[in-house]
């Protein structure tokens, strides 16, 4: 396959080391924004039609904010300004601008907004950190993220509160990650990944790392409790908990998602908060 834009420049690295292991804000960052730089072409080689250049799509299991209204109904959404974080190629953004929004897609990887540009519509980007949001206080009636940098955070809360503050009263935030329940499980998509083999309470970083230690990919673990305590502590109302089900449509594989483990355990969970 002809690569999608123009090849990297970014050199062969050896197959890094998985484990679990601490992994601070500083490396977890530096470590997520080079994984994604590194591995933007592929990504959207293997998951570009799925997610399509203009949809809305929370997970795996392919919930659609058509039929979600998570943000709410896609009619009020004209004339909201939303920000995106870890838009990767912006294919939210851009459905929420054929809505009428004003969406701003922020990511890390400078690697993924290049995907963006290729793909094209007008959607401003951002290249920035999810915990120090370059924008001023109350810029957003809302702010979305779909599987975007709060599962590879270090510290959750920060997030929150920086979202909180570019938020204006009265709007939402809406988030998806990884199912907690599924750290307990192999990230395997047949019948080995229906073992429990893992403690849902180590909430240890998985780190994978190259042959000096140094971390080049980083996902962090919390317990459903712990994310409903972070929302509450970066000031937040948790008004929905959504759990997607695998839909009978839907025959791919994704990592370790597949319909197989999707109709047994849940892959996804989607927190819906307010600030009031």
């Amino acid at each position: 396959m002809e690569p999608i834009i123009q090849e990297s420049e970014l050199p062969e690295t050896p197959e890094p080391e998985a484990t679990r292991r601490d992994a601070d804000v500083t490396e977890s960052s530096r470590a997520n924004r080079g994984w994604w730089d590194r591995n933007a072409d592929d990504y959207q080689i293997e998951h570009g039609t799925f997610l399509g250049d203009d949809r809305f799509v929370w997970g795996p299991e392919g919930l659609d904010e058509v039929e979600a209204e998570l943000l709410g109904p896609p009619e009020e959404l004209k004339g909201k300004d939303i920000l995106e974080i870890g838009a990767g190629a912006a294919q939210c953004s851009r459905w929420l601008a054929a809505q009428g929004a004003r969406p701003v897609a922020l990511d890390l990887s400078h690697r993924q907004l290049q995907h963006a540009l290729r793909i094209g519509g007008g959607v401003p980007l951002v290249e920035a950190d999810a915990g120090a949001l370059p924008f001023a206080d109350g810029s957003f009636d809302l702010v979305c993220s779909a599987y975007g940098a709060m599962p590879f955070v270090a510290d959750p809360v920060r997030v929150l509160k920086d979202v909180h503050r570019v938020l204006r009263p009265g709007g939402r935030f809406v988030f998806s990650a990884t199912h907690p329940m599924r750290w307990a499980f192999p990230d395997e998509p047949g019948p080995e990944g229906l073992s429990v083999a893992a403690s849902y309470f180590d909430r240890t970083p998985y780190v994978e790392q190259d042959e000096e230690g140094n971390a080049v990919y980083v996902e962090h673990h919390r317990t459903i409790g712990d994310r409903v305590r972070d929302v509450v502590a970066g000031g937040f109302r948790l008004v929905d908990l959504v759990e997607p089900e695998w839909p009978a449509w839907n025959t791919q594989e994704w990592g370790g998602w597949s319909p197989l483990r999707g109709n047994l355990i849940p892959g996804s969970a989607i927190f819906v908060c307010v600030r009031d």
